[in-house]
């Protein structure tokens, strides 16, 4: 069994569509990044890559390449998802936190948890997203950015 953790966070700018967990979520902000900048999947993304011992998701999906210039993180998540299993990997669960002042997760925490599910082939239950705020410190909790952190379990495929 191998483990991953991965961290990402992007600022948030008034125009953009905020999405999260390949969920577009209601929100008047978005968050600022090359592709979707989906924070959630970023993180999940770079806990798996680590958990198989193969760099992180700027060595797979760099951001000054045109080609994921917008791209849904969802994309990059099912090439990951090939990328594990083509190194002999299963994945058998990942568990993240959110943090973010504002939107509130709750509403869209379940229909997040089986988007992840269904891209990475697990079922539903070993997919486990939590959320908290900053209490009001630094970027987060000054309402200038979403932060994301997830860990992974892999098997060997044996």
């Amino acid at each position: 069994m191998r483990t991953g953790i991965g961290y990402d966070c992007h600022r948030l700018q008034v125009g953009r569509p905020l999405v999260l967990g390949g969920v577009t979520i209601n929100s008047k902000y978005g968050l600022l990044g090359h592709s979707d900048a989906d924070v959630l999947l970023h993180a999940i993304m770079d806990a798996l890559i680590g958990a198989a011992g193969l760099g992180d998701i700027g060595i797979h999906f760099p951001d000054n390449d045109d080609h994921y210039r917008g791209i849904s993180s969802l994309i990059l998540l099912q090439q990951v998802c090939q990328l594990i299993t083509d190194a002999g990997f299963k994945i058998t669960n990942i568990d993240c936190v959110l943090i973010a002042e504002e939107p509130k997760i709750a509403p869209y925490r379940k229909q997040i948890c089986n988007n992840i599910a269904d891209m990475l082939s697990i079922s539903a239950r070993n997919v486990n997203i939590k959320a908290t705020t900053n209490e009001g410190l630094g970027f987060v909790g000054r309402g200038e950015g979403i932060a994301a952190l997830a860990t992974a379990l892999l098997d060997e495929n044996i």
